[in-house]
């Protein structure tokens, strides 16, 4: 191929415009020299723009060679044996040495492609299985994630490494087995040919659960079968272990043939809404790896409505309980501990409902997951009252008060009884980050939750106490909150003459209810503490103590609160500091239960209940006082127009608050009218989600990291529901939420993809509407095992085969066929513009001569010289 030229910069060319103001110059110019020197001038000049435009413009010398440039992409993925690393090492020591005057470059890949190298890079220490990692593996980390294998991400990374002036190859080697991307498509998109060399999977003995295949649905009480898929390279034998959630329903010794092995196991499921099974495979001889002896499958169940409810006194759920369960609900009752901690424990149901379970005996997390229920799978969520419930319970500003229809804040009437409170925070410098910002976020929450006729003052101490906010009326909130802001970290810790403090401002305050909050993280320095307590409480002061974190001394504010006939906490999490203060403040004030009996009023009558007359209701004997939020729809009040029963909606469920009780406290009346199971079953229906899902099939498979959704739909005349719009929702393991696009891709057929690349639980919420009509609604799931790169399989040479074909490379081959002769040639570039710029300078000089020196006083072109005008008075020269 010949040379060529070409232009990096072209528009610069337009700089040879200047040429012929040259020439505009040589015709008019008064420099009294012979022509052929003025002649030559102009020729110089004119060369000299044009080789400094040709040089800004980029003139490039394109030269056709056959050198090579070749990226080795090597496989250092889990699922590559150590003794074919040491093959492939061996291999290429025979095969360098023939690369002649090539170029090569090196990378390591797995789950990521590495860095691109010059030089050769050692093989790494295999990356072992959490199971099988010893505390000096541990110290040992590899540097690019083995396990997972991604060759298209190692084919882009090479190509993009190329440099231009190089004939480009790729050498791959790897075994083949891509747990993610698209290799074929990659190497199609680069372009370059792709040598690829095949890599033994480990030789290790192992044995693995590759897929528990169960049915997405069946109906409750329906037998099904749970089908084990073990796959074997050599024969053993074990224990294959079936658990449906924690509990253990299979347990049977089998012997596993070289290969795949199936097993099945009748099931059934009786209560589950969602039953995940989960198996295990133990006691074989031989297991190179145990971090995939484990793999699980999910179960929905169709049948009777289940709802949770969580009591914090299990007996007293068991009247709602029964009256559920003879309007055909099932009903599981739990203690507080047993509120759901994870998403998969709340797909069991179709509605939650929390009774007189204070927001301090929750986490954040549990919090979080029933907002998600409710809100992005479609869930419902319903509060009933008590001394603990909704602002007695501490949810004033929490997630759980987002989703109520009801606020946990309200306007104090003017006969309730006044209190004064004094906080006693803890400023020292253990207290400082997130301990301090939420001990200042909860003395916040507390004033704003006093009324106008209440008392606050705050103090903080460390080696001193200082008034942070003298005592003063709560309706000086915006003052207080600013002054509460100021606290800043810092110094010892001495709590008594903060406490002292404390009891000398309440003792002279004219509040009819005095209580004191005191809140610290270490152990104070000696005082007399539980006198000064003593003292308090025969001033008919309350006192509560706070203790954040493992570092206070337990055992004396435990003392101080019996003494103060207060409560005592242990807040482990800073976070629910906030939660601790609201109870605290809506308890001392006594004013946010009223124990009147009253007759519930319909505020706005709703079909749910419209066969159910009040007028012949008994009795409710006390309620929680709330306030309704502006778009919830408010139903029953009290006799004072408080709010009773409300519900909204919120995200995609339902939430309702009951602010009185369903049990012998308040409804004890209640108990025993004809109308209590009606009652109850129709709020509960209209709250719970709705799963009518008939005419519809869903299927989710995964494979390779990648999960598909498939949903055929039909009408109920039998004919393909079309341009249906439906919408998916997807929660992953850690709560991320997504919404993803679901298309048509035939008669009554929808499909959506997604990525699964963390292990655990995914949810997925489907609705599907026409004519803005919900049609149906369903929750699925899928559960993500181990690791891919952890399965057993073969060497992948088919894939490996069709990389080097479709590109135009080798397969396979032996060490001295590595580099071949190739008439393939890349356009190796040379600037030229060092060369024009360095002759333009040389005719420069020459220029300035031609422009100095008269050479007719030398005999050249003398014959010629130049005419100047008479008729101009002075001779000027262009130079």
């Amino acid at each position: 191929m010949p040379f060529q030229l070409e232009f990096t910069r072209a528009m610069w060319l337009l700089g040879l415009c200047v040429v012929p103001v040259l020439g505009y110059y040589f015709v008019y110019s008064l420099v009294d020299f012979t022509r052929r020197q003025r002649v030559t001038s102009l020729i110089v000049r004119s060369l000299i723009v044009t080789l400094l435009v040709l040089s800004l413009a980029g003139l490039t010398l394109l030269q056709p060679t056959k050198q090579e440039f070749v990226l080795f992409a090597v496989d250092r993925s889990l699922s590559v044996g150590e003794e074919s690393q040491a093959a492939i090492e061996k291999y290429l020591d025979s095969a360098l040495p023939q690369a002649g005057d090539r170029r090569i470059a090196w990378m390591s890949f797995a789950a990521e492609p590495g860095q691109v190298s010059t030089e050769r890079p050692k093989p790494p220490t295999s990356e072992k299985p959490a199971a099988t990692m010893t505390p000096a593996d541990a110290s040992v980390k590899p540097e690019i994630d083995q396990q997972a294998t991604n060759l298209a991400a190692a084919i882009e990374a090479a190509a993009g490494a190329m440099p231009p002036a190089y004939v480009p190859r790729i050498v791959v080697l790897s075994d083949g087995n891509q747990t993610t991307g698209d290799a074929l498509k990659a190497a199609l998109r680069a372009q370059i040919p792709i040598t690829t060399i095949p890599m033994k999977t480990r030789p290790d003995p192992e044995v693995q659960v590759s897929a528990v295949v169960v049915p997405a649905q069946v109906r409750e009480g329906e037998p099904f079968y749970v089908e084990v898929v073990i796959d074997s390279n050599h024969d053993d034998a074990g224990e294959v272990q079936v658990f449906r959630g924690a509990h253990r329903v299979v347990s049977e010794k089998k012997t596993f043939k070289t290969g795949e092995n199936r097993f099945r196991f009748q099931q059934q499921i009786t209560h589950e809404r969602l039953a995940e099974y989960t198996v295990k495979v133990s006691g074989v001889k031989q297991d190179a790896l145990l971090d995939n002896n484990t793999e699980s499958g999910l179960v929905f169940t169709t049948g009777k409505p289940r709802v949770l409810l969580v009591e914090s006194d299990p007996a007293l759920g068991q009247h709602l309980a029964r009256a559920l369960e003879q309007e055909e609900i099932q009903v599981d009752v739990r203690p507080t501990q047993g509120m759901p901690e994870s998403l998969a424990d709340l797909q069991n149901y179709e509605l939650l409902i929390v009774s007189n379970v204070p927001a301090t005996d929750l986490t954040q997390k549990q919090m979080e997951i029933a907002r998600t229920y409710v809100q992005d799978l479609g869930g419902g969520f319903m509060m009933l009252g008590g001394e603990q419930s909704f602002g007695l319970g501490g949810y004033y500003k929490t997630v759980l008060e987002e989703i109520l229809p009801v606020r946990s804040d309200f306007e104090k009437e003017k006969e309730k009884p006044s209190l004064g409170m004094v906080l006693v925070i803890d400023k020292s410098g253990s207290m400082g980050g997130d301990k301090m910002e939420m001990a200042k976020e909860a003395a916040k929450s507390a004033a704003e939750l006093l009324g106008p006729s209440d008392k606050l003052g705050v103090i903080a101490f460390d080696g001193n106490f200082y008034w942070v906010s003298e005592l003063q009326s709560a309706g000086n909130k915006g003052r207080i909150i600013d002054d509460i802001s100021r606290i800043e970290a810092g110094g010892g810790t001495t709590m008594y003459p903060a406490m002292e403090e404390a009891y000398n401002a309440l003792n002279s305050a004219s509040a009819k209810l005095k209580h004191v909050i005191m809140l610290t993280d270490g152990i104070s320095s000696p005082g007399d503490f539980t006198g000064m307590a003593a003292t308090m409480a025969s001033a008919r002061m309350t006192v509560t103590t706070v203790a954040v974190g493992e570092g206070a001394d337990n055992n004396v504010l435990e003392e101080i609160a019996r003494v103060g006939q207060g409560r005592s906490y242990v807040a482990t999490d800073p976070g629910s500091l906030p939660q601790i203060f609201a109870k605290e403040t809506m308890t001392a004030s006594k004013s946010a239960i009223n124990e009147q009996p009253f007759i519930p009023q319909v505020v706005r009558p709703t079909q749910t209940l419209a066969d159910i007359d009040f007028e012949q209701a008994p009795f409710l004997l006390g309620y929680v006082v709330t306030r309704p939020k502006a778009t919830s729809e408010f139903i029953l009040s009290s006799e004072a127009g408080d709010p009773l029963l409300a519900w909204w909606r919120y995200g995609l469920g339902t939430t309702v608050a009951f602010t009185s009780d369903a049990k012998s406290r308040w409804g004890a009346e209640w108990l025993t009218w004809p109308g209590y199971g009606k009652f109850w079953s129709q709020v509960v229906r209209h709250a719970m989600r709705k799963s009518d899902a008939k005419g519809v099939i869903v299927q989710v498979t995964q494979q390779d990291r990648k999960a598909t959704v498939t949903l055929d739909a039909i009408d109920p005349s039998g004919r393909f529901l079309n341009q249906a719009e439906t919408e998916l929702t997807l929660i992953d393991p850690q709560l991320g939420l997504k919404k993803l696009p679901v298309r048509q891709t035939a008669p009554g057929r929808y499909t959506a993809e997604f990525e699964t690349p963390k292990t655990g639980a995914y949810h997925l919420d489907l609705s599907q509407k026409q004519g803005g009509k919900l049609l149906y609604h369903q929750a699925r799931g899928l559960h993500v095992g181990y690791p891919d790169e952890l399965r057993l399989r073969p060497t992948n040479e088919v894939l490996l085969q069709e990389l080097a074909r479709v590109s135009g490379g080798q397969f396979n081959p032996a060490a001295a066929e590595l580099f071949p002769k190739s008439d393939r040639t890349a356009m190796r570039p040379t600037p030229l513009w060092p060369y024009l710029v360095t002759l333009a300078a040389l005719l420069f000089l020459l220029d300035v001569a031609l422009r100095r020196i008269d050479f007719s006083l030398f005999g050249w072109g003398s014959y010629q010289r130049a005419s100047v005008p008479q008729k101009q008075s002075a001779v000027f020269q262009v130079r």
